[in-house]
């Protein structure tokens, strides 16, 4: 079935400066392969965001944790309202199926609402939505390839009129949209540690091709493993603390959006016996919340004994009611003590951790910050 005439397409247009965005983007992953892939998914997924933030009533927006996922498999995400939408873009001029990486169907935490079926023309600086599918019908319906691990819907059994996805979203706002995902196998810190260290070697074009795919969904369902991965096989700085702190390592944290800031631990308040007027380093993080501008800042309080404190960058701000600093473990695990939660607007959020040397530690804020990526910071 040949969908090339098919009028009620959406076909949109490339922008130069989409392109230029996607070019950037693209040039730090790690192998010609996954740089292709990025760009890729770059273009489709600013060019489709701008197309349906003009046109949908509902909140778009990308996916936290998502966009640079290119370097492991083909796809992108965003939110419409409450709906997680995978875009998958191709090359191809055949537009007889629609093929979708399995992560994106069997892994709970990447799994969407919707999967778009998106050809783009690079030479002509087009995209083209040819048809869309929920989960449920790729995983009831859909085909399932071993060797590439993917599943595949025939084009005939594809809706060709994205219009139809938006007006099925009004109509039938409970629409049944995901069939149900067998819970995956849980590993262990030490052994996404092993494995991130084994699929990060770029010399490893298909990474997820490299181990049984219950191990592969399980360490790409964390955020962080995931993302210490990519940093891992883009050469990217590892998240240690102890060396940020280190004034030689000031240029390497700037990269990923940390620096280093000077303080007096006598204003920290967390411990009355550190008090002393020899400042000390800390790292910093500047964060836009709710269109609001933060600053996060990982405080070394003693020996193995750390502090994280959220303020306002405003002058006089203060942290809205409502807002929570929370720490977890590596494998997303909370602890006792680990949320701090504002009752009352209030000057600061704080917590402080004391921890072994090689512990791992994942910060989150609610509401979360734009452009927010979980990291492993290891001390």
């Amino acid at each position: 079935m040949s969908t090339l005439l098919n009028p009620n397409q959406l076909i949109l247009e490339i922008s130069a400066v989409t392109e230029q965005k996607a070019q950037n983007k693209s040039q730090k992953a790690a192998t010609s392969y996954s740089e292709w892939q990025t760009y890729l998914n770059q273009l489709v997924l600013d060019t489709f965001v701008d197309y349906a933030q003009e046109e949908q009533s509902e909140n778009v927006k990308k996916a936290q944790n998502m966009e640079s996922i290119g370097e492991l498999v083909n796809g992108t995400v965003l939110n419409v309202g409450n709906a997680r939408i995978i875009l998958i873009p191709s090359e191809a001029d055949d537009l007889e199926e629609l093929r979708v990486p399995q992560e994106w169907i069997d892994i709970p935490q990447l799994a969407g609402d919707y999967y778009l079926a998106v050809q783009i023309n690079i030479d002509d600086r087009y995209l083209r939505v040819w048809g869309y599918t929920t989960h449920q019908q790729l995983k009831t319906d859909g085909n399932y390839s071993v060797s590439d691990r993917c599943y595949t819907l025939d084009g005939i059994d594809i809706i060709g009129d994205i219009s139809a996805l938006w007006v099925a979203r009004e109509l039938c706002p409970d629409e049944v949209t995901k069939a149900e995902i067998t819970p995956l196998t849980e590993i262990t810190s030490q052994q996404a540690d092993n494995l991130i260290k084994r699929l990060g070697n770029k010399e490893n074009l298909l990474p997820r091709l490299a181990v049984p795919f219950t191990i592969w969904a399980a360490l790409l369902s964390n955020d962080a493993w995931r993302n210490d991965l990519i940093a891992q096989r883009c050469d990217k700085a590892t998240f240690s603390v102890l060396k940020w702190l280190q004034a030689e390592a000031s240029n390497i944290i700037s990269e990923i959006g940390w620096r280093q800031v000077e303080f007096q631990p006598s204003t920290v308040g967390a411990r009355g016996n550190n008090a002393t007027a020899t400042s000390k380093t800390a790292l910093a993080k500047q964060l836009t919340i709710a269109g609001q501008s933060y600053e996060l800042k990982l405080i070394p309080v003693e020996e193995d004994t750390y502090g994280f404190e959220l303020r306002s960058l405003v002058l006089g701000g203060m942290i809205p009611a409502g807002f929570t600093l929370r720490l977890l473990t590596e494998t997303r695990e909370g602890f006792e003590g680990n949320e701090d939660t504002a009752t009352t607007a209030t000057e600061s959020l704080y917590l402080e951790v004391a921890l072994d040397a090689g512990e791992g530690l994942i910060w989150e804020i609610e509401p979360t910050p734009e452009d927010y990526q979980a990291q492993v910071l290891y001390f």
